[in-house]
């Protein structure tokens, strides 16, 4: 192997490994130190004393209830918002690559569009058009379509709507792309052999685009398990997910090792979605 192919695979290790795996035993070592006071607010592991690692950490998030409970939220909040966001985005990449290819590009620029505002500012003006006297409400009384203000702020509907709304390209981009690169011939021979669009979509073109779905679908999951702005913003005080409790043990009670082991299971948890959909995209790879 060359000198310069070894330097072009090296690259992309050598970034994980300064930007992924660094991190990852930092965070890792602090999971296992103590609690202190002081900075930084944890014990060395390594001291006059010699070893100092515990499990403590590990064992409480694994007892307490309210970190259990943020970690089922987190995932419930997440899977519901990937499967909202599964149904819009399916669609709508379909109608992008089924669109004249002089438009698709303005079409793809439209869904990317929201990228080029602040994220915060963009979860600040849902606030404006989800509060009581925001726009929607206003509006909906304005047609005489309900009495009164309704609910839509802070509740799980606002936090689903958010995710959804902040990671619905993330869905539609791969999935688009792998719906490009569908051959139109096949839908072609599907109905000279007599099936349906239906059953043709259902056979033909729903299996072979099962790798960007995958994609998709782990674009979207992962990072709304770990959302932090979303839920604090939209979300009411009972909404629990495991960013806001990360926020929380991190900057409100400087409990770095505790928050610390919250970073690393939550790694541990989504390594198997990622396992799955790196599964699947093996089984249907050509």
């Amino acid at each position: 192997m060359s000198l310069r192919r070894v330097g072009v695979v090296a690259m992309p290790y050598a970034w994980l490994l300064a930007f992924f795996l660094v991190p990852f035993l930092i965070v890792l070592k602090i999971s296992l130190a103590h609690q202190a006071t002081g900075i930084p607010p944890y014990t060395p592991l390594f001291g006059d004393g010699g070893i100092r690692v515990t499990g403590e950490n590990y064992a409480l998030i694994a007892g307490d209830a309210l970190y259990v409970k943020a970690f089922l939220g987190a995932i419930r909040y997440a899977a519901i918002a990937t499967a909202v966001a599964l149904v819009i985005g399916y669609p709508l990449a379909y109608g992008i690559v089924r669109a004249p290819q002089r438009r698709r590009g303005l079409l793809l620029m439209l869904v990317i569009l929201p990228f080029w505002t602040s994220f915060l500012i963009r979860v600040y003006a849902w606030i404006g058009l989800l509060k009581e006297n925001g726009i929607v409400n206003h509006a909906l009384m304005s047609l005489g379509l309900i009495g009164a203000p309704l609910p839509l702020l802070n509740n799980d509907f606002s936090v689903i709507l958010g995710l959804v709304y902040g990671y619905l390209p993330f869905m539609v981009l791969p999935l688009y792309a792998q719906l490009e690169k569908l051959d139109p011939a096949l839908l072609e021979a599907a109905s000279d052999l007599g099936a349906r669009p239906y059953a043709a979509f259902r056979q033909v073109t729903l299996p072979l685009s099962l790798p960007g779905i995958a994609a998709g679908v782990l674009l979207v999951f992962i990072p709304s398990v770990g959302e932090f702005v979303i839920p604090d913003l939209l979300g009411g005080p009972n909404t629990l997910m495991i960013g806001k409790i990360l926020w929380d043990e991190f900057f409100t009670n400087r409990d770095w090792p505790v928050a610390s082991a919250l970073a690393v299971a939550m790694l541990i948890l989504l390594a198997l979605p990622m396992g799955l959909v790196r599964r699947q995209l093996r089984g249907t790879a050509p």
